[in-house]
């Protein structure tokens, strides 16, 4: 079994049983991930967003915990406690956005060894919900996916989108990657904005929780993404926006208030897909599950509804893929 990782219990409230991981990628790379054992009725993967942490999903996974499930949450590489950047640990880093699936192969590993139950569920956040598509693409664990806010293309004009994709492409030929994106900001991201007119939570308590996280343990934290990163994330987008869609129902969650990720092309991918549902929710921002009480209880109840409808059967081909 993995050596055992750090888990800060104290500032995630988080359910009890939590047991912490440290992972080796296929290059390397160092990784932690969190489980919480002993459901009953199938796993929940958690994918999460750029920046975030296990600590960050301690109420999710009291959620799916409630609901019967096995939960399993990583720290994406450059983040949360997993490897980072040896110069830069607060720069948001990654040469090529497939190196996550490094990450995940390492995750379901562990999951595997964990014996873990299914059928197997996949929650995914913003930048998790590109690196889970990619996913259900290219591996046959789970049944279906709940998708928060996913980062299928940023909220940007194609013709900014395509200046910044150059802008980056040749800052990387310059040797300039490391550097931080433009108009970005080195400091953590709860640390570099005011709740007021924030993107992410119009939830006050929540917020700061996500700031009282960071400023107990500030290696959590992490400001904004290179420019390489930043290149990374286009190219991977442009991929998958071309790429077949996956056949596993498919329940994505997304606010009324969003600026942060493309609406229009979440709403075109999900047209495309064989079974794809779009759930919106009034006034939420870009992070669905850190929002105000009332629209978790009617994330929640759509997320019930979801679990109860995807075909069991499902889970028991990805049971029979291993």
């Amino acid at each position: 079994m993995s050596e055992p990782a750090p888990f800060h219990a104290a500032v995630a409230d988080a359910p009890e049983g939590a047991r912490a991981f440290w992972l080796t990628a296929s290059d390397g790379v160092r990784l932690r991930a969190v489980s919480w054992e002993g459901g009953t009725r199938g796993t929940a993967v958690i994918f999460p967003g750029r920046t975030e942490y296990a600590e960050k999903y301690g109420p999710v996974a009291g959620r799916l915990r409630a609901r019967g499930l096995s939960v399993l949450v990583i720290d994406w590489r450059g983040q949360g406690l997993s490897d980072r950047h040896a110069s830069r640990p607060t720069l948001g880093h990654v040469e090529d956005f497939r190196d996550y699936q490094r990450d995940v192969a390492a995750l379901m590993a562990l999951e595997a060894r964990l014996d873990l139950p299914g059928p197997r569920y996949l929650f995914a956040h913003s930048m998790g919900g590109c690196i889970g598509l990619r996913t259900l693409l290219e591996r046959a664990e789970f049944c279906g996916a709940v998708f928060s806010a996913p980062m299928w293309h940023l909220q940007m004009r194609a013709a900014t989108r395509e200046l910044t994709s150059k802008v980056t492409q040749f800052a990387n030929v310059m040797g300039l990657g490391t550097r931080l994106t433009p108009g970005a900001n080195a400091q953590p991201t709860t640390m570099a904005i005011a709740f007021e007119g924030n993107p992410l939570t119009s939830d006050r308590a929540t917020f700061d929780w996500m700031l009282a996280q960071i400023t107990r343990h500030p290696e959590l934290g992490l400001g904004g993404p290179s420019m390489q990163w930043t290149y990374a994330a286009l190219e991977e987008m442009a991929r998958l926006y071309v790429a077949p869609l996956p056949k596993v129902p498919v329940l994505t969650l997304l606010g009324t208030e969003e600026t942060v990720v493309s609406t229009s092309v979440i709403r075109a991918q999900l047209d495309k897909m064989e079974a794809g549902e779009l759930v919106l929710l009034e006034e939420a921002r870009h992070e669905i599950f850190m929002e105000v009480p009332a629209t978790l209880e009617t994330a929640w109840r759509h997320i019930d509804d979801f679990l109860a409808r995807v075909p069991l059967r499902r889970g028991a081909e990805a049971r029979l893929s291993r």
